[in-house]
């Protein structure tokens, strides 16, 4: 719609309104603003405008209405305010930005009525991983030792850290968690021909159950590598008694590669809201 000047402000100004019950005894009313004379109110009674000032229907002054006479009960009485205004200002359609939001505001609604999940997005994010390659594999065995958080060469964490102790793997906080972990294989005989890397959880911080589990095959011939990614997403409702590890299980004397400086099998822990 076009406008001769300037656009019009997407600012209105209403009157504020005030109701008050009548008992046919009251003539002195409490009002919910001060104002200076009465001639900053419009009381209305059953609907009629009544006249202000001195000797006529009501005055005022300070934050009392008193009118010349008690009205009826069960009569409609209200003041309108015409001395005070209120100012609301509608925003156009799609121009409200983040920006424009409040930082307290916690939890988003959206228009469905739903809720987001989280408050403050991922609130942990750790990596891990195997610093010394570890030899013998044959057969299954859990991976317990020569494990470090990754904390240099420019590395990023958010919150705070996993922990670990002989292998075994707590959360810092409840939360739904995904889990990665990617373990790298070197074959070291002519005669390995299987790898496979699996991911074990506890809730009771007993029992341990596989949770994931990927396998590989390799050349036949040494020095050949591949690797191995699983992924599980564990709902820690207690940091006590929900842990997870990790181990391997091989058809020969393979090597789980490991390095201090680069990951080869490393371990991701990202917590991506409340459980």
């Amino acid at each position: 719609m076009g406008y001769i000047g300037n656009t019009p402000a997407e600012k209105y100004i209403t009157l504020s309104k005030q109701t008050f019950t009548p008992d046919s005894s009251t003539v002195a009313f409490t009002l919910d603003n001060p104002v200076a004379n009465e001639n900053e109110l419009a009381v209305f009674v059953n609907n009629v405008r009544q006249e202000p000032g001195s000797g006529k229907a009501y005055t005022a002054t300070g934050t009392t209405l008193t009118m010349s006479e008690a009205p009826t009960s069960g009569h409609a009485m209200y003041a309108i305010y015409l001395g005070k205004t209120m100012a609301t200002n509608t925003p156009a359609d799609g121009s409200v930005t983040n920006d424009m939001l409040a930082g307290s505001i916690a939890t988003a609604k959206l228009a469905d009525g739903s809720t987001f999940a989280t408050t403050n997005g991922i609130t942990v994010a750790d990596q891990w991983r195997l610093t010394a390659d570890k030899t013998g594999l044959a057969g299954g065995q859990d991976i317990t030792a020569n494990l470090s958080q990754i904390s240099s060469y420019g590395a990023g964490t958010i919150g705070t850290a996993m922990s670990e102790s002989s292998g075994i793997f707590s959360f810092p906080s409840t939360g739904i968690y995904l889990i990665t972990a990617t373990a790298q294989f070197e074959r070291v005989s002519g005669s390995a021909n299987y790898m496979a890397f699996q991911m074990l959880a506890t809730t009771d911080n007993s029992t341990f159950k596989y949770v994931a589990d990927g396998g590989e095959t390799l050349r036949d011939d040494p020095s050949s590598q591949g690797s191995v990614t699983i992924s599980f997403m564990f709902d820690v409702t207690n940091t006590s008694t929900h842990k997870v590890k990790f181990r391997t299980d091989v058809s020969d004397a393979q090597t789980l590669k490991g390095s201090s400086t680069k990951n080869q099998t490393h371990f991701t822990f990202l917590r991506l809201g409340g459980t």
